[in-house]
């Protein structure tokens, strides 16, 4: 259903508000440099820190911008089932394409309670559901048992793997399908990711740089891997750049050297990428070509 490059995409803001004219022309340039979807509201976004009227302004943003040039998939994860199905239903009367919905962290819920809380989100609304691992942020792991069950879920059509375990792409095809969409949530490991039955990557780099991520995913999906090895090479020391500071404060420094102007403020408890930080970004963005 979903496939390439998605980025997961950085809310801007200015004066402490967030800025709407950026993001529309950030959406725009997005589409144009070749991204596959959009990922408005993600862990990328600081979703965290917006309202509920922020969260529904960001993700209206988005889908009118994209025009149906692409789909849009809403972040829509809670730690609290309830919450996650308000957003849900937010987002599906605001013209989005899916809904990326996190395992639920910090109250730790056991395997019974994960699919609990996807079966009620399913059951609740019909908007289709990528489930976001990253037991990094919850704690909770989505085990490829509970994940087989999930995938049976009416609307549920694939996955954003952040486990860093590049082995759950092949338990996970076999438990769940060739049709279940694989997603990684690792800029880094992308290429494994897709060598190993993986289909895109919801992305914090094609923030950056969405070109290259997308011909990167182009060229892994048309079974072109010397080429992809390649981009996979270049990108490299800018994909681990995102990460050398409290993400996303380098993805935003990094934008502001793209695209002068692009606002670089973030809200607390996130501050600015560190000067070590942004010195991994200058040297990311100078091997990847973009400065």
């Amino acid at each position: 259903m979903f496939s390439g490059s998605i980025p997961a995409l950085v809310t801007p803001f200015t004066a402490g508000e967030v800025d709407l004219a950026a993001l529309r022309d950030f959406v725009d340039w997005q589409i144009a440099e070749g991204s596959n979807a959009l990922v408005p509201c993600g862990t990328t976004g600081e979703v965290p820190t917006l309202s509920a009227d922020e969260h529904a302004a960001v993700v209206r943003t988005v889908v009118e911008g994209a025009k149906g040039r692409v789909p849009v998939i809403a972040g829509c994860g809670s730690y609290s089932t309830a919450a996650s199905l308000r957003m849900m239903k937010t987002a599906k009367e605001l013209g989005a394409d899916a809904a990326l919905v996190v395992v639920p962290y910090y109250n730790k819920p056991s395997q019974a309670g994960i699919l609990a809380h996807y079966r009620a989100l399913a059951e609740g609304c019909d908007l289709p559901i990528v489930v976001y691992n990253v037991p990094g942020r919850t704690v909770a792991d989505i085990s490829v048992a509970t994940l087989a069950e999930v995938a049976k879920l009416p609307g549920v059509v694939g996955i954003k793997d952040a486990t860093g375990n590049l082995a759950r792409v092949t338990a996970q095809r076999l438990a769940c399908g060739e049709d279940f969409c694989q997603l990684s949530g690792n800029d880094d490991m992308a290429l494994g990711f897709n060598a190993m039955g993986g289909v895109g990557c919801i992305s914090v780099t094609a923030n950056v740089a969405p070109r290259l991520c997308a011909d990167f995913q182009a060229a892994t999906l048309e079974g072109r891997w010397d080429e992809a090895k390649a981009l996979a090479d270049r990108l490299y020391l800018l994909s681990d750049a995102m990460f050398a500071d409290s993400s996303p404060g380098p993805a935003k420094y990094a934008l502001s050297k793209v695209r002068p102007g692009f606002p670089q403020e973030l809200r607390l408890p996130l501050i600015p990428a560190s000067e070590a930080a942004r010195q991994a970004v200058d040297a990311g963005l100078k091997a990847a070509g973009l400065i």
